[in-house]
């Protein structure tokens, strides 16, 4: 019986998506539970997995935006009993030929023939998120040094590949734009998605950004001191954004009106802190939200940043994972952004734009000494919170980064 590949319902209010890259071809056999294509939507990317056993039969090609409920492919379960009866079959044995006899000189020839060929190089199996990275960038697995066990691929090697080829692309970009061409593509829905939401924040809501500075010196020296036994006790490492996540909830909690929205004609105050955190992927920005912050210890903060990561970098994060948030951290600094004014995740109100630490000279009692500075920039909703408001959050956030014994430092 032939049996219908759907499109599933992935989340609230997505309508269709993008059949990224076929993990299994048209014409093999998938087994039960094994991973069919990438679906890639206006928020995330979803693993689509056979339901029964059998042979599939696509529908779609690559890159074709499908909708929802839409049948992309068939799987017919009635030659899956045949593949188990030839799996079943004992296979025939083979009459061993009887060797002959070779004269000594034949032998010696023979051994030395064999050592001066080498034996062909055995295929190195692909991990799911290597071959999706491979199939999807269209790589050369077998021209790419693998830094794994048994030079096997990891996906540092397929990434650090695309960014090679990236750089070779962007000079041949450059001299074709020379010529006066240009290379037209489609944006990827999820990029289309960013894209409406920051026109959309820019149109919807008086956007307004106020800046302040803090010291790192407190943090950075806590840090050096717990660091050891901090990752030895909870197997991550102590990171700086579980002490900005720890200083917005307290900042939160001193300020309200940053924590709520507009929705018509109401303002909604929130009573929790789910804090959304921005991680940058290869298609894009996502913000994975991190539930009830203020009843979490540093550990648990460290192990939530660490996990959406890492699903964000595979594709593999849920809807669910990214609604809901009250509050918006980004950072920069990763990249070396020194200085910028962050956009509105709508509905929020406010968004804490993190930057790079830089040495710098600052007054300190009358004299002038360096320190680990770095720049903080709050954007918030002017129709939601005032001036004054936006002010004394920002100032709290300071007050908790450059005195930590301020923040519940539970380690």
């Amino acid at each position: 019986m032939a049996i219908e590949v759907k499109i599933p319902a992935v989340g609230e209010s997505i309508t269709s998506g993008v059949v990224s890259a076929w993990q299994k071809k048209s014409g093999e056999f998938v087994n039960e539970g094994e991973t069919l294509f990438t679906l890639e939507t206006d928020k995330v990317s979803t693993e689509i997995v056979a339901e029964k056993a059998g042979v599939l039969e696509t529908k779609v090609p690559e890159g074709q935006e499908v909708k929802i409920g839409e049948v992309v492919a068939v799987i017919d379960d009635s030659k899956q009993r045949l593949e188990e009866k030839k799996a079943e079959k004992p296979p025939e044995k083979k009459k061993e030929p009887v060797e002959k006899k070779r004269e000594p000189e034949a032998v010696e020839k023979t051994v030395e023939e064999r050592e001066k060929k080498p034996p062909p190089e055995e295929e190195k199996p692909l991990s799911p998120a290597v071959r999706h990275i491979v199939e999807e960038e269209k790589l050369e697995p077998e021209k790419i040094p693998g830094t794994g066990r048994s030079g096997r691929l990891t996906k540092a090697d397929v990434l650090a590949a695309v960014e090679e080829r990236g750089d070779a692309d962007l000079s041949a970009v450059a001299s074709a734009k020379a010529d006066g061409r240009f290379i037209r593509k489609k944006m990827s829905p999820l990029r289309r998605k960013i894209a409406q939401q920051l026109v959309m924040a820019q149109h919807t809501a008086a956007i307004l950004t106020t800046f302040n500075e803090c010291d790192m010196s407190a943090v950075q020296e806590l840090r050096g001191k717990a660091q050891e036994e901090f990752t030895k006790k909870n197997g991550v490492k102590l990171g700086l954004m579980s002490f900005f996540i720890k200083a917005s909830v307290e900042a939160l909690k001193a300020v309200p009106a940053v924590n709520g929205r507009i929705e018509d004609d109401d303002f909604i105050q929130n009573n929790f802190y789910d804090i959304g955190v921005a991680v940058g992927t290869e298609r894009g920005l996502v913000v994975p939200v991190v539930r009830d912050a203020d009843k979490k210890s540093f550990a648990n903060l460290e192990r939530d940043i660490a996990d959406y990561a890492a699903r964000a970098r595979e594709g593999k994060l849920k809807v669910e994972d990214l609604q809901g948030g009250t509050f918006t951290i980004t950072n920069g600094g990763v990249y070396g952004s020194l200085f910028a004014t962050p956009i509105l995740n709508p509905p929020q109100s406010g968004i804490l734009g993190m930057h790079k630490i830089m040495p710098r000279p600052v007054a300190v009692d009358a004299k002038v000494e360096v320190r680990p500075m770095m720049y903080l920039a709050l954007s918030y909703d002017h129709r939601a919170i005032d001036g004054k408001e936006a002010v004394t959050f920002l100032i709290k956030v300071k007050e908790c980064i450059e005195d930590p014994k301020k923040l519940p430092l539970d380690f």
